[in-house]
């Protein structure tokens, strides 16, 4: 089995989420001329390696709902800020990737 067990196309839509939740919470609380700053461009590759590192392999659903805790609590709580903030506006600004994240959370373990 290959180590990296998402396929590309699940992996890039993940990354991509990722990427639009913490550019839009960058936006509206960095002073940075153009989004992710370098503090957020290091919270979304960590998010990223996290996601290719998860153990939970083909059975992963979202990390809100995972009972393993592989993110450092400095990180975790960064990206739980993130997440609380970009949530409900991913769905005005990216609905497919809202509607496709929602599907993966309703997914079962």
């Amino acid at each position: 089995m290959k180590e990296n067990y998402l396929s590309d196309k699940e992996l890039e839509t993940e990354g991509k989420t990722i990427k639009v939740m913490v550019e839009l919470y960058c936006r509206d609380h960095h002073d940075c001329q153009s989004p992710p700053c370098a503090e957020c461009c290091e919270l979304i590759e960590y998010a990223i390696a996290r996601i290719k590192q998860c153990p939970l392999k083909e059975q992963r659903t979202t990390c809100g709902k995972c009972e393993i805790h592989c993110y450092k609590p400095a990180m975790k709580k960064q990206i739980k800020e993130v997440m609380r903030y970009a949530g409900p506006r991913m769905l005005k600004a990216h609905p497919l990737l809202t509607a496709k994240h929602i599907l993966k959370g309703m997914k079962k373990k």
